[in-house]
C-alpha cells in the first residue's frame, strides 16, 4: 500500500499543469483579441485619414459655398430682433408662466392676430411681427447642488440616503426655479418693454395667485399686530420694573440690610435685561415680516431688462453655442458632403461582395 501513496500527488500535479495551461491560453486569447481590436481601430483611422485626403478639395469647395450662402442670406434675409428679461417668481407661478408662453407661441404659429392683439394689448402690426416666445430657467450648477442639499434635509434620514443627485435632477422641473428668462423675437424693432410688462401683468392678475397673495399679506398683518401688542406689553413691564428698581434704590438709603437689598436689585436688573433682549427679538421679527411683505407685494416681477428696443439676432445656435450664419452654413454643407461621400464609398465597398450573396 505504501507504493500506491505517491500516485494521487502525481495526478494532482498533472491537474495543476493543465489548469495553468488553460489560464495561459485564456490570457493569450485575451491579448490577441485586444490586439486585433486596436489594430482594426488603427486601420479605421488610417482609412479615415486617406478618405479626408482624397476628398479634401470637395470639402473645401463645400465650405466656400456655405460661407457664400450664409453671406447672401445674411444680406438678403429680413432681420430678426430679439430682447429678453429676467423674472423673479415670488409664488409657484412657474407652470402657469410656461403654459402661457406655450399659448402665445400657439397663437403666433396659428397667426391668430386678433387674440394675440387682445391678450398682449398691442397693435395688429406689432402682433403680426412677433416670431416666437422663449423661456428658460436661470440657475447655476452650484445652486442646483445647494437646492439638492436643502431638499434632502427636509426628508427622513433613511429615505434621504437613497436619493441620488441624478434622480433629483430628473424630477427637478425648470419652471420651479425662482429666476426665469423670457426672450421675444420679432420682425420689427418694437418696444419690447410693453410686451414683457403685459406678460407679467397677465400672471399678476391671475385670480388664484392674487387670492394666495392676499392670504399671505393678511397673515403678515396679523403677525405684525400681535408683535406690536407684545412690544407694548413689554414696554409696560419694563416701566414697572424700572419703578421697582427706583423704589429699591430709595429704600437702600435708610436700610441696614444691604445684602438683601443688593440681591433684590440684581434680580430686578436681570428681569429688565431679559425683557430688553426679548424686545430686540420682537423688533427683529418685525423687520423680517416687513421684508416678507415687500417680497410678496408682487406675484412675479421683472428683475432686469436688456435691449428694450431689441437687438439684431443674426446668430445660429449649435450645441448651445452661437455662431455666425456663414460658419453655420459652411459647417452644414461640409457635414452633408461628408455624409454623401461616405455613403457612396460604403456602397462601393459593399458592391465587392455582391457576387458572393
Amino acid at each position: 500500500m505504501s507504493k500506491d501513496l505517491p500516485q494521487p500527488q502525481q495526478s494532482e500535479e498533472v491537474d495543476l499543469g493543465q489548469l495553468f495551461k488553460l489560464i495561459g491560453n485564456a490570457f493569450d486569447r485575451l491579448f490577441k483579441f485586444i490586439g486585433s481590436v486596436l489594430f482594426n481601430l488603427f486601420l479605421v483611422f488610417v482609412r479615415f485619414v486617406f478618405f479626408i485626403k482624397e476628398h479634401f478639395i470637395k470639402f473645401v469647395i463645400a465650405g466656400i459655398i456655405g460661407i457664400a450662402l450664409g453671406f447672401i442670406l445674411e444680406k438678403t434675409s429680413e432681420p430678426v430682433y430679439k430682447s429678453y428679461v429676467t423674472l423673479k417668481q415670488n409664488y409657484n407661478t412657474g407652470e402657469t408662466l410656461y403654459n402661457s408662453i406655450v399659448y402665445y407661441n400657439d397663437l403666433v404659429s396659428q397667426k391668430d392676430i386678433v387674440t394675440l392683439t387682445k391678450i398682449l394689448d398691442v397693435s395688429e402690426d406689432e402682433a403680426s411681427s412677433i416670431i416666437d416666445f422663449e423661456i428658460k430657467s436661470i440657475i447655476s450648477e452650484n445652486n442646483k447642488i445647494k437646492n439638492f442639499d436643502a431638499y434632502k434635509k427636509n426628508l427622513d434620514s433613511a429615505f434621504a440616503s437613497k436619493i441620488e443627485y441624478k434622480d433629483y435632477l430628473k424630477n427637478d422641473n425648470d419652471y420651479n426655479h425662482d429666476l426665469q428668462q423670457i426672450t421675444i423675437k420679432s420682425k420689427t424693432r418694437n418696444s419690447f418693454k410693453h410686451l414683457f410688462e403685459k406678460v407679467v401683468e397677465n400672471i399678476n392678475t391671475n385670480d388664484y395667485f392674487t387670492n394666495e397673495q392676499q392670504k399671505d399679506l393678511n397673515e403678515f398683518n396679523r403677525r405684525e399686530l400681535a408683535l406690536k401688542e407684545a412690544l407694548s406689553k413689554s414696554d409696560s413691564l419694563q416701566s414697572t420694573y424700572k419703578r421697582v428698581l427706583e423704589k429699591t434704590l430709595n429704600d437702600k438709603v435708610g436700610s441696614q440690610t444691604s445684602v438683601t437689598i443688593e440681591n433684590g436689585e440684581e434680580r430686578n436688573k436681570t428681569k429688565e435685561y431679559d425683557l430688553y433682549l426679548n424686545d430686540l427679538e420682537l423688533r427683529r421679527e418685525l423687520v423680517e415680516i416687513e421684508r416678507q411683505k415687500e417680497d410678496k407685494s408682487k406675484i412675479i416681477e421683472i428683475v432686469s431688462s436688456k435691449q428694450e428696443s431689441g437687438s439684431v439676432d443674426d446668430k445660429k445656435e449649435v450645441f448651445g453655442q452661437l455662431i455666425s450664419p456663414k460658419l453655420y452654413y459652411a459647417a452644414l454643407l461640409m457635414f452633408l458632403t461628408f455624409i454623401v461621400l461616405l455613403s457612396l464609398n460604403t456602397i462601393k465597398f459593399l458592391e465587392k461582395y455582391k457576387s458572393k450573396i
